[in-house]
């Protein structure tokens, strides 16, 4: 499963790498029930992700972390 949550994981990064998102986009387009699929999860406690504030809204962006495992998923 572990390769799975990876692809998947590479794919919300990368689409995250294109530009910082809003918390509620991030939401609405990575946010799942089904416990086997954990991305957002997953994303936050392995620190891949990164909240900021702009313009009183939180952006989430790739973390440094999130960068050095894109890299090494090259």
């Amino acid at each position: 499963m572990a390769t799975v949550v990876d692809a998947l994981l590479r794919d919300f990064l990368l689409w995250l790498e294109h530009e910082p998102r809003s918390y509620p986009d991030v939401m609405d387009a990575w946010r799942t029930s089904c416990p086997r699929l954990p991305v957002w999860e997953e994303a936050n406690e392995r620190g891949f992700v990164a909240r900021r504030r702009a313009d009183g809204e939180v952006m989430i962006a790739v973390s440094h972390a999130g960068q050095g495992f894109l890299a090494g998923q090259a």
